[in-house]
């Protein structure tokens, strides 16, 4: 109980809400060309450099420790990360980071990263701690704003990999030959031109209103749709749901042409491509339909749902579902529908960004809200490899896993309190 008695102590006797203010001050607010400004910063270094010498004094050999502890988290942040750091005696070797909706929200943070959880990710980073991006988006977008909040020295320091397009690739700056590995590449042709043709077909093909209200996002292999409204407005929400039922009828039919066992016997059967139609379109609805309620309940509610008796009564070709069991088609309320591939996911990205990081054995902090970042949770976990952390508003089934682990939920756009509670978790997990 020593540990807990010492940060009992620590929070009773010193000013550690003043200090963290300081160190805020210090750290956030660097001195300007202006006399004024520097006087003010000087004089705040001067009393944090006072008030964590009154800790040090007071803590023979731990006193740096606990003086750290103090300017970066707040009580119950310092209580939460001795909880792990006595559960689990082990600090976290590794950060894995979905972006949107987990480090910056759209409600809370204008869209963008706060300044203090990009400072506190620098944090780590110096003191030896890799960074993985692990996000949906393009690399591109991803490079782009990396290099802005953290500056291209830490990006490019070779301690920060970026899994992008949710597995697709992993890009790690400064690692030769294997900076950048594209994961999708170790698929069979059949499933990349089944993409490729997929890419080809979904704006030239699309109705009017999919083809003037969405654009595809400019991935290297997934195909995504995505609205050119703000995302999560009506006109979005419309969009994307007509976007969605577009998708799954484009897949059925270029899946249907690629699978010789589909094909009917009839030439006259066939459309002038050789492919299947209305057909093929029923077969991929039905089969999304019975494995994601969400897709049902779009199908549903624009009348769309294939077959007399349902979906789940629906006879799909055996070639037909025996492929399209490698495929899926992602669904967000008025953000993006995509086409995927189910062998390419965020946790094999993980895995081979931990490889050319060198992470041999992990214990991660990983950080998301939606499904796909539960994976992520879910394979750590299956590993006892890490934490898992997501904000208040993420997915049911991710703050169910959360909460049944250690309960790490933060509020929406504050991404920077759980990071506060595993910098006090590293801190403490060292003191005797």
């Amino acid at each position: 109980m020593e540990r807990y008695d010492q940060l009992y102590r620590l929070y009773e006797e010193f000013d550690a809400e003043r200090l963290r203010a300081h160190q805020a001050f210090v750290d956030l607010f660097p001195p300007l060309d202006s006399r004024v400004a520097l006087t003010y910063w000087e004089d705040a270094s001067d009393e944090l450099d006072d008030l964590r010498g009154e800790i040090c004094d007071a803590f023979p050999g731990t006193g740096e420790t606990y003086a750290d502890v103090a300017a970066h988290a707040t009580r119950d942040q310092a209580f939460a990360g001795l909880d792990l750091a006595t559960k689990y005696d082990r600090s976290v070797n590794a950060l894995v980071l979905d972006v949107d909706e987990t480090l910056r929200s759209a409600g809370t943070t204008d869209n963008e990263i706060p300044r203090e959880t990009l400072h506190l990710l620098t944090e780590f980073h110096e003191a030896g701690v890799p960074i993985v991006v692990c996000t949906g988006q393009t690399l591109e977008n991803v490079k782009g704003f990396l290099g802005q909040g953290l500056g291209n020295a830490v990006v490019n320091s070779g301690d920060v990999s970026v899994v992008y397009e949710s597995g697709t690739g992993v890009f790690t700056p400064g690692h030769g030959p294997e900076t950048k590995r594209l994961l999708y590449e170790d698929l069979d042709e059949r499933v990349r031109t089944v993409f490729d043709r997929l890419r080809q077909r979904v704006l030239s093909e699309a109705p009017e209103t999919v083809a003037r209200g969405c654009h595809l996002q400019g991935n290297e292999f997934n195909v995504t749709l995505k609205p050119n409204f703000e995302t999560g407005s009506d006109a979005a929400v419309d969009v994307v749901d007509d976007a969605l039922v577009y998708l799954l009828d484009l897949l059925g039919v270029v899946v249907a042409d690629r699978v010789d066992a589909a094909r009917p016997a009839e030439p006259a059967d066939r459309d002038e491509e050789g492919a299947l139609g209305a057909a093929a379109g029923e077969w991929t609805r039905a089969f999304y339909a019975t494995r994601d309620p969400e897709i049902e309940a779009v199908l549903d509610d624009r009348d769309e749902l294939p077959g007399e008796a349902g979906p789940a009564d629906m006879e799909v070709p055996a070639a037909v579902t025996e492929f399209l069991g490698r495929v899926d088609v992602a669904y967000y309320e008025g953000d993006a529908a995509e086409v995927v591939s189910r062998e390419l996911d965020k946790p094999g990205g993980v895995e081979a960004a931990f490889e050319v990081l060198g992470v041999e054995d992990p214990f991660a902090l990983v950080l998301g809200d939606s499904k796909s970042d539960l994976r992520v949770m879910e394979w750590i976990a299956e590993r006892e490899a890490g934490i898992a952390a997501a904000p208040e508003h993420a997915s049911t089934v991710v703050l169910d896993h959360v909460r049944e682990r250690d309960d790490l939920v933060f509020p929406a756009g504050d991404a920077g309190d759980v990071l506060r509670t595993v910098y006090a978790l590293d801190k403490l997990v060292a003191v005797e």
